[in-house]
C-alpha cells in the first residue's frame, strides 16, 4: 500500500515513510492510495471472530508486507489488550465504551498502534525518533502511555494552559523520561499550529528526525477502524446501523467512513460537535470557514480547524454534497450538555461524559424509529468531574480511579504560542 499527499496524488509514500514523516512536504496529509473491501466471508463471520483476528485484517490491508505478519499480530494484539463494549442505553441507542485503556479514553488505541509500529522500525534501523503532539487533552496523556519508556523516541507534547481538566494534566505531565511536557500560553488550535510549522521548517527537519503521533499520522486512523468493527460484533441486528461520533479534529469520523468502505454496514453517521460546529456549518452551508477554537465542557473536541477535514473531503471527492448523502452534522452548547447528562442519568442511570453526551443527544433528536443509533462513549467521566458534578449532582466519584493519579509530580515547561519560542526549545532540548 502506498500513501499520498492531499495536496498531491503523485507524491507517494510507503507506510514506514508516511508514519515517520506524518505530513507530506506540501503540508497536506497522507491518505491511502487505495481503501480495500473485506470478502464477504470475512464479514459474515465477523461476529465470532476474536478481536486480534479482525483488528489485523483490517491492518495488514494496508500495510502489506512492511511489518511481517507474527510482528504484526502482535502489534495488535498488544493495542487491543483491553475491552470495547457496546452498552445498551435504551430500546434503539447503545453507547460502544472506548476509554477502558490505560488513560481512560478512545485516544490509547492509536497510540499504542503507532507507538508499536514506530518501535518496530526504530529498532529494526537503530534510528531516533522526536515525536510531537498537540492535545486539547486526552490526546497527550494516551501518546505519553503509549510512548513511555520506547528506546530511541522521544515525546514532546503541547497542551493549551488551563483548557484541559486537573486529571487530564496529570496524565500529560507526570511520566518524566522520554516524555516531555509544555505548557502553551494559548488554544489548542495555537498547539496544533506550532506542530504543523515545525514539520515545515528547513532547520528543524534537518537538525531533528521528527515525527507526530496526532491523528494527522496515519497510523492513528487505521486501528481506529477498529472499533467501528467491534461494535458490530456485538450487535445483533445489523440494519440501518446510524453512528454518531463525537468530532473535534473528525479522525475518528475518518476512520468510520474507511471502515464503511471496507464493507462494514454503516448506514449513515451524524458529525457530533460543541459550539465548535466548523463541519456542521459546512454541512449546511457548503461552505468551509475555519474560526478561533472555543472552550468548551467538552475540552478534547475544542477544535476550530480541524485537521482530518481534508481527509473527508478527499473520502468525497471534494464535494459537499456526496458528503451530505451520508453525513449530517449537529452540535451542542454547554447549558444542553449538562442537561442531556441530566437527563440520561436520571432516565437511564447511566452516567455520561461530556464528549459521549453530545454523541448521545445526536441520536435523541437525529434518530428515526426504523433505525439502531450507536453514539461512541470517547472518554472516561472520570476525567471531568467538574462537569460531571454539576451536571448530575452526587454522582460516583470514581475515587479508585482518581487515587491511581494523586502523588505523581507534575513536569512541565511553560512556554509562549511564538513559534520561535517553541523553535528555540526544539533545538536546545
Amino acid at each position: 500500500m502506498r500513501f499520498f499527499s492531499t495536496k498531491n496524488r503523485s507524491h507517494k509514500v510507503s507506510f514506514k515513510e508516511a508514519i515517520f514523516n506524518s505530513l507530506p512536504p506540501d503540508n497536506g496529509l497522507y491518505y491511502p492510495e487505495t481503501i480495500p473491501s473485506l470478502n464477504s466471508e470475512f464479514l459474515s463471520g465477523l461476529r465470532s471472530r476474536p478481536k486480534g483476528e479482525v483488528g489485523f485484517e483490517i491492518a495488514k490491508h494496508f500495510l502489506g508486507n512492511e511489518i511481517p505478519e507474527l510482528d504484526l499480530k502482535r502489534i495488535v494484539d498488544e493495542t487491543i489488550s483491553f475491552d470495547f463494549p457496546l452498552v445498551r442505553i435504551s430500546e434503539q441507542i447503545h453507547a460502544l465504551e472506548l476509554y477502558h485503556g490505560p488513560t481512560w479514553a478512545f485516544k490509547d488505541l492509536g497510540a499504542r498502534f503507532l507507538s508499536r509500529c514506530m518501535r518496530h522500525f526504530i529498532h529494526e534501523e537503530e534510528k531516533n525518533v522526536n515525536i510531537l503532539v498537540a492535545t486539547s487533552g486526552d490526546t497527550g496523556g494516551a501518546v505519553a502511555a503509549g510512548f513511555h519508556g520506547v528506546e530511541g523516541a522521544n515525546v514532546t507534547i503541547l497542551y493549551p494552559k488551563n483548557k484541559v481538566s486537573d486529571l487530564q494534566q496529570k496524565q500529560l505531565t507526570t511520566w518524566g523520561d522520554n516524555i516531555a511536557a509544555l505548557e502553551v500560553d494559548g488554544t489548542f488550535d495555537d498547539c496544533q499550529r506550532l506542530v504543523k510549522t515545525a514539520f515545515l521548517d528547513k532547520e528543524l527537519n534537518t537538525n531533528l528526525s521528527l515525527s507526530s503521533a496526532n491523528s494527522i499520522n496515519i497510523a492513528r486512523l487505521i486501528p481506529q477502524m477498529f472499533y467501528y468493527f467491534f461494535a458490530f460484533q456485538q450487535l445483533d441486528d445489523w440494519n440501518n446501523v446510524v453512528v454518531s461520533v463525537p468530532s473535534g479534529n473528525y479522525g475518528n469520523l475518518s476512520a468510520g467512513l474507511f471502515a464503511k468502505k471496507m464493507g462494514l454496514p454503516i448506514a449513515r453517521f451524524i458529525a457530533a460537535s460543541n459550539s465548535n460546529d466548523v463541519v456542521p456549518n459546512y454541512l449546511d452551508t457548503g461552505k468551509y470557514e475555519p474560526k478561533t477554537s472555543i472552550e468548551t465542557y467538552a475540552n478534547a473536541m475544542d477544535v476550530g480547524a480541524p485537521s482530518n477535514f481534508v481527509r473527508m473531503l478527499e473520502f468525497f471527492d471534494g464535494k459537499v454534497e456526496n458528503m451530505r448523502s451520508l453525513i449530517s452534522g449537529f452540535s451542542l452548547s454547554d447549558p444542553r450538555i449538562l442537561e442531556t447528562m441530566n437527563q440520561c442519568h436520571q432516565s437511564t442511570g447511566y452516567v455520561l461524559d461530556p464528549h459521549g453526551a453530545i454523541g448521545f443527544q445526536a441520536l435523541l433528536e437525529k434518530l428515526r424509529n426504523d433505525e439502531t443509533g450507536i453514539f461512541l462513549e470517547t472518554a472516561h467521566p472520570v476525567k471531568f468531574m467538574d462537569v460531571v458534578q454539576k451536571a448530575v449532582p452526587g454522582a460516583p466519584g470514581y475515587e479508585s480511579k482518581i487515587q491511581e493519579m494523586e502523588g505523581r509530580e507534575s513536569i512541565y515547561t511553560p512556554i509562549s504560542n511564538s513559534f520561535d519560542d517553541f523553535k528555540s526549545y526544539l533545538l536546545k532540548h
